[in-house]
């Protein structure tokens, strides 16, 4: 299963449990929050790390911006597209 795959399974089993919703946001508190919740994903089976997340949101944001306007420098700047970590976080704040 890819990155993204993982993560919406952590997110949908994160939405049904309270208590894992809420471990999951504490280590965003942690000195390194993206390893602390790569740390945390591996501790619950998922086979997620830094750079797996890095990698795929600029995999993700280079695919976007090569689609949009031809691609190259005259591709609008996106905001916040290539960070998965953030995404997934806000999602379940969201809640």
């Amino acid at each position: 299963m890819d990155i993204l795959g993982l993560l919406e399974e952590l997110r949908m089993r994160a939405w049904g449990d309270e208590k894992l919703r809420r471990e999951i946001l504490r280590t965003r508190d942690e000195k390194n929050p993206v390893d602390a919740f790569c740390r945390k994903c591996q501790e619950l089976g998922y086979e997620i790390y830094v750079m797996d997340l890095i990698q795929a949101g600029e995999e993700f944001y280079g695919n976007m911006r090569r689609s949009t306007n031809g691609g190259g420098e005259n591709s609008p700047m996106l905001e916040g597209e290539d960070d998965f970590y953030e995404l997934f976080m806000s999602s379940l704040e969201a809640l």
